[in-house]
């Protein structure tokens, strides 16, 4: 934990110098309670140890990419066999047509694949392709959703301009009459209806897809010609092994896909039906290390162990002891504790807890107790995670609500609360 004069410490001052802001994006520290480090030293398994040694148990799985594990030795060590052999090449190994088969064949709707590197590369990507398969330009999405820090989706104004988000409207995710309202509001322009596999905005109870909200952005894209694109970067593999939307019953024309699928090593996809391969291949997208071979090997010894173990049914069953346990500790302890979202991918926040101080609390208590929670942002279990894990957390939650209810928990930094308002 970030103790004065730690590790920790002294690198978020020389970070200061040399890094705009001492950190940027979703892993600035500044926007969590003050006690948590900036800066980790190793991972493996289920745990971290940050600059100054400590052990943490950790609930947010790097934001995602830690599906089987920190430093799984068999994905490891496809990725380190073929990095000897060669990674950044003039051209791609055979490993690029390998890895589109196998996920064409996991994924129902797919019959084509395009790699690259971050979720946002694929989010992008998609929308270039919907746009060349319609010759139109409006697309539709869900307010607050993320779709990555292109100008395009970012949530935020900075650096960005008008014309940047022009095009776009918004509805509100999983309101029939609302994505109706959207999709009319385009006309004959409408290119795309963009949709996250559920409702995982920052700050706000997490929501799984109404299967008739699912369903009409289906029938609304086939009646205007347009592309429906389910955006699963962040939940695939976690709800299902193939697209997130499939639980619904409904297939998108395009998906796109990040985070976990090489559990940890740097590559995206975006994955297509047959309607929109010409579309595809006439838009001209890359990058110097999409066809970096090694990530490749990474990730199908993924989605090896993804097809051949019951990796997924294990973290279901590790979450819903979880939130079964917490929801008992939080109702001993008298408070509160609203968990939404799948038992994969929890989201906890305070009921009357309008301005997260609660949540800054007891998360601050977890991490005293060697458990990393988030107070707004939902978290990720892996599949090295034992029971004996669950039990460990839930005897910190334990202590944590106890410390909650003796302590009269005080404002987050101003500066926090600026950007909840905003």
């Amino acid at each position: 934990m970030a103790h004065p004069n730690s590790k920790d410490r002294a690198l978020r001052e020389r970070a200061e110098a040399v890094i705009p802001g001492g950190m940027y994006g979703h892993q600035s520290v500044r926007l969590l309670p003050d006690d948590y480090p900036q800066f980790f030293s190793r991972g493996k398994g289920a745990r971290l140890w940050d600059a100054d040694g400590d052990e943490l148990l950790d609930f947010m799985c790097a934001y995602g990419p830690n599906l089987m594990g920190y430093g799984d030795e068999l994905i490891d060590a496809a990725f380190t066999r073929q990095l000897a052999l060669g990674d950044t090449l003039t051209g791609p190994t055979g490993l690029i047509v390998e890895l589109a088969e196998a996920m064409t064949a996991m994924v129902a709707h797919a019959d084509w694949a395009i790699f690259c590197k971050n979720g946002a590369d694929a989010t992008l990507m998609a929308l270039m392709v919907a746009r060349a398969h319609t010759r139109r330009k409006t697309v539709v999405l869900a307010k607050g959703a993320y779709h990555g820090a292109a100008p395009w989706c970012a949530l935020g104004p900075a650096g960005t301009t008008p014309e940047d988000k022009a095009n776009r409207i918004l509805c509100d995710y999983n309101d029939v009459a609302s994505l109706e309202a959207a999709a009319a509001s385009a006309g004959d322009d409408l290119a795309a209806i963009f949709a996250a596999p559920l409702k995982h905005d920052a700050f706000v109870d997490q929501a799984l897809p109404d299967p008739a909200y699912a369903r009409r952005a289906r029938d609304l894209c086939d009646a205007a010609g347009a592309l429906l694109v389910v955006d699963d970067v962040r939940a695939g593999l976690r709800i299902a092994r193939d697209c997130s939307w499939s639980a619904v019953g409904v297939a998108p024309d395009l998906s796109t896909w990040g985070k976990c699928i090489a559990n940890g090593h740097p590559i995206s996809a975006l994955l297509g039906a047959d309607k929109a391969r010409r579309a595809a291949a006439s838009v001209f997208t890359t990058g110097s290390f999409w066809y970096q071979a090694a990530p490749m090997a990474a990730a199908l010894a993924t989605l090896e162990r993804v097809r051949e173990t019951p990796y997924l049914e294990h973290i279901q069953a590790l979450g819903e002891k979880l939130r079964e346990g917490f929801a008992g500790l939080a109702a001993t302890h008298g408070f509160g504790l609203r968990q939404t979202g799948p038992a994969t991918m929890p989201l906890f926040l305070f009921e009357d807890d309008p301005d997260l101080r609660q949540g800054f609390c007891w998360s601050s208590e977890m991490l005293k107790r060697g458990v990393y929670v988030h107070p707004w942002h939902n978290m990720f279990l892996c599949a090295a995670m034992t029971a004996a894990d669950i039990d460990q957390a839930l005897e910190a939650a334990d202590g944590a609500f106890k410390a909650l209810k003796s302590q009269s928990p005080t404002l987050a930094p101003v500066e926090k609360m600026r950007f909840l308002a905003a």
